[in-house]
Parts: C-alpha cells; sequence; structure tokens
C-alpha cells in the first residue's frame, strides 16, 4: 500500500489557525477531493473535530490516544502503524494522511507520496506542517493555479515522490 500526505500550507507551511484553515480556496478544496476521493483518509483526532464529520466518499480513520473514543462512520486507531493497518485491511491501494500537524509529522518517515500545496499566503497561525526537505523528494507532477474566481489567492501544487515506490 502507498502511504500518501495531502497538504496544503502557506510558504512558511503554516495549515491552521484557529481550528480551521487560514484561507478559503475552493478550487485547492476541489482539488483535495478529486486526489481523495475513494481512498481511506487518516486524520488526528483534533482535525476530524475541525472537519466536523467524515468526509463523503472516503473512509475515514481517527488516530487519538483515547482508546474510548469513537465517532459513527469512522474506524479509530491508537497509532499510526495501527490506522495504516486498518486501512490495508480495507483493501486501500493508497491511503492518505489528511493532518493535523502531529499525525504529519509522525507520518513523514513513512510517506512514499506527498501532494503538496503552496497558497501564496504568510500569515500568523498555530498549526504548521513539519519540515520534511531532509527527505529524498522528487516532483513528478506540478501545476500552478493564479487568483482568479473561487480562487482568492495563487496556489502552487507538486506531487512529490521517494523513489522507490513500494510494490503493491
Amino acid at each position: 500500500m502507498i502511504v500518501s500526505a495531502i497538504a496544503a500550507m502557506g510558504k512558511n507551511r503554516l495549515i491552521g489557525k484557529d481550528g480551521g484553515l487560514p484561507w478559503h480556496l475552493p478550487k485547492e478544496f476541489a482539488h483535495f477531493k478529486a486526489k481523495t476521493l475513494g481512498h481511506v483518509v487518516i486524520t488526528g483526532r483534533k482535525n476530524f473535530e475541525c472537519l466536523g464529520r467524515p468526509l463523503p466518499g472516503r473512509p475515514t480513520v481517527i488516530v487519538t490516544r483515547n482508546p474510548k473514543y469513537c465517532e459513527n462512520g469512522c474506524h479509530v486507531a491508537l497509532s499510526l502503524e495501527e490506522a495504516l493497518n486498518k486501512a490495508r485491511d480495507l483493501g486501500e491501494t493508497e491511503a492518505f494522511v489528511i493532518g493535523g500537524g502531529e499525525l504529519y509529522k509522525s507520518a513523514l518517515p513513512h510517506l512514499h507520496r506527498f501532494y503538496r500545496t503552496i497558497v501564496d499566503f504568510e500569515g500568523p497561525g498555530d498549526v504548521y506542517f513539519p519540515p520534511y526537505s531532509q527527505y529524498p523528494w522528487k516532483v513528478v507532477e506540478s501545476f500552478s493555479m493564479e487568483v482568479g474566481e473561487k480562487n482568492p489567492l495563487a496556489w502552487t501544487y507538486d506531487l512529490l515522490e521517494k523513489t522507490p515506490l513500494p510494490n503493491g
């Protein structure tokens, strides 16, 4: 199974502010949906509670330290490793880690792919994507979106891969 992360971040790696995103980018949301739809998403408890519900069309595994935590329509895991095993048990070929900051940090060594969006934004916030440049990433796909309708901030998307990818 391929283990991927998907994140939109500001130029300073900012990913969160006051329990939400520091921007509203409908075209980037559509991009996120297109990439993750039909795949297992793995999220931390705080991130899940910010979302407020399971994402439609994506089996959700919530990682929490609380063994009594439960959420209707979701799977719960006590560690990233347990979450990855649940994704495998569900027959997943590519699982997506979708945040938050602590979960991204623990997932970095396990990642094969990183679907990275860098938003033209440098404001304050309280959650940051962890440093990731120490890993051997190769850009295999890239495009940019300029400011326009449903896109108040410019952003650039890159698909980064570690090589080689696992078989199966």
